[in-house]
């Protein structure tokens, strides 16, 4: 006979969690607005009243929403007051539903600007074709386990060798196959993810787009990154 695993008794509590932050999220005002908190930094409102095209009093109310559904956290600094992601959980949430949203749009909406297909941050990660070929590049050179799970002995050496140094002190996985929602295919998350983006950020191999989640390669980067993962 077939056993299957009981389901708890009172799934309400769970369920009336997910209708919230599924609530959360059911505004084209404010996914813009967490698709922008996307580049990993902090926006004030006013920032994000612009992005998503609304009244600064109307983007009041959807930040407040936001808050609630615990989707986003406000910081006090001085006079003025940021908003940024609550953590990596919800980066990998939006990130998913943009996946799985991706296929569900008539082709003409469907072209990506190119830059952003090219290279871009998840968060605190680097995204699009870029990330995706560095991915299958330590894949094929065995720096990654088969799952993408853990660095294997020979990437923690090849990351050492580079200075590139994850949080040791972090609680978030260490190493994950995170999919990239415009290549359909895997980039580097977790700190490993996290420590290669400011590793190629600290060297200047990368410049930010400023207000964008984009990012452009250097010339001087394109080498050093050839160089690195022997492409």
């Amino acid at each position: 006979m077939l056993k299957t695993t009981p389901l708890p008794e009172d799934n309400a509590p769970l369920e009336r969690a997910v209708a919230a932050v599924a609530a959360a999220m059911a505004d084209p005002s404010r996914v813009k607005m967490l698709c922008a908190l996307m580049d990993g930094r902090a926006w004030t409102a006013t920032e994000l009243s612009a992005v998503a095209d609304v009244a600064p009093s109307t983007a009041s109310g959807h930040l407040a929403r936001l808050v609630e559904g615990r989707l986003i956290v406000g910081l006090a600094q001085g006079r003025h007051r940021y908003y940024r992601l609550a953590g990596h959980d919800v980066a990998q949430l939006i990130e998913q539903m943009m996946g799985l949203s991706w296929g569900r749009i008539d082709p003409p909406s469907t072209r990506t600007p190119v830059a952003m297909r090219e290279a871009r941050t998840c968060y605190d990660h680097l995204a699009g074709a870029v990330a995706v070929r560095l991915y299958e590049t330590m894949q094929a050179q065995g720096w990654l386990t088969a799952d993408g799970s853990a660095l294997t002995p020979f990437g923690r050496k090849r990351f050492k060798q580079a200075g590139i140094v994850p949080d040791a002190k972090s609680r978030r996985q260490a190493c994950c196959a995170c999919l990239d929602w415009s290549e359909r295919r895997f980039h580097l998350g977790g700190a490993a993810g996290a420590a290669l983006l400011a590793h190629f950020e600290q060297q200047g191999w990368i410049k930010r787009v400023a207000g964008f989640r984009e990012v452009t390669i250097t010339p001087r980067g394109r080498r050093a990154i050839e160089a690195l993962f022997s492409l």
